[in-house]
């Protein structure tokens, strides 16, 4: 039997996370969690999500989006997880159970004990929406990544497999330092010549590199990874990357090669992978509350973001 379990996520104005411990008696004891709990017999989602708050913490929500869905199985028990972030609520949030509570900063997080379960949910509230491509086909790939910097873009792949590693590593000697001024995470493609040893804040693994690995590599601070299925995206998750890319979800100009997948299979397969997961092929950054709907975390492209030439591999 699957539990359904709603889970909000409240942020302060100094962009800080409400978490609170478990009582040591209690299944996952002392370890920390967001506000949440069960969903009962009848009661929608958001339903159960006012009603869990208000007596947990004492707020009322105003309104809530989801940030990510996914099925957990903990060996004596199976939930599924559904997290909303709380953008707008009343009252002020404190335990109302004796539990003890803290505000969090995003990035101290990960200094904290979650259950297991919460890995996708960590992941998920460090990444942005919208994961740009950058591909070696640009003629001026400064140019390029200052036209996502205008954009506002947070997260970008570097996707060099066609210059030599000198040439990577003299773009990444300027182009990372300026991806830093603003904040920007930059990971570079697998395919690159000589990846791992580049400036990056991670790495993007293709698919064929992806299924090469029985472990996640060690002192990566963020790991991601191509996907084309389901089988694919479980490994993604076996190994522990922190989040995958889904294509192609539409039919594509740039991998024309691949059928679409769909949204009925991307929905299908995204509940089943405890991670992120950023849909890309035939969309638009005007796509990203369907990607949501379908339960996906955002919008990752090529061409969404940059006007570019096909390529013929991935």
């Amino acid at each position: 039997m699957t539990i359904s379990v709603v889970i909000g996520i409240i942020k302060n104005e100094n962009d800080e996370v409400f978490i609170s411990r478990r009582a040591s008696e209690l299944h996952q004891g002392d370890l920390w969690e967001f506000a949440g709990g069960k969903v009962e017999h009848g009661e929608t989602l958001n339903a159960a999500l006012s009603r869990e708050l208000h007596e947990e913490i004492g707020i009322d929500v105003i309104s809530a989006v989801p940030l990510i869905a996914f099925e957990h199985n903990y060996g004596d028990k199976k939930v599924h997880l559904h997290v909303f972030e709380i953008t707008k609520f009343l009252g002020t949030a404190e335990s109302k159970l004796g539990q003890e509570s803290l505000w969090v900063k995003l990035a101290d997080l990960n200094n904290y004990a979650f259950p297991a379960a919460n890995r996708g949910i960590l992941a998920a509230l460090q990444l942005p929406p919208h994961y740009a491509i950058l591909n070696d086909d640009n003629d001026d790939l400064l140019a390029a990544l200052n036209q996502l910097f205008e954009q506002g873009i947070k997260l970008i792949q570097a996707r060099l497999k066609n210059i030599t590693a000198q040439q990577v590593q003299d773009f990444l000697a300027i182009a990372y330092p300026l991806c830093q001024a603003k904040d920007v995470t930059l990971l570079v493609n697998s395919a690159t010549p000589q990846a791992f040893e580049m400036q990056s804040d991670g790495i993007h693994l293709t698919s064929v590199d992806l299924l090469a690995l029985t472990h996640r590599p060690d002192d990566i601070r963020w790991l991601s990874a191509s996907c084309h299925n389901l089988t694919e995206l479980k490994h993604a998750e076996k190994i522990g990357v922190d989040f995958a890319v889904l294509s192609p979800v539409l039919p594509t100009q740039t991998h024309p090669e691949f059928e679409a997948i769909g949204w009925d299979f991307f929905s299908k397969w995204v509940v089943e992978c405890n991670m992120p997961i950023y849909a890309l092929g035939g969309l638009e950054k005007a796509n990203l509350q369907t990607v949501k709907l379908a339960g996906g975390h955002g919008v990752a492209g090529i061409r969404a973001f940059l006007m570019v030439k096909p390529v013929v591999n991935h």
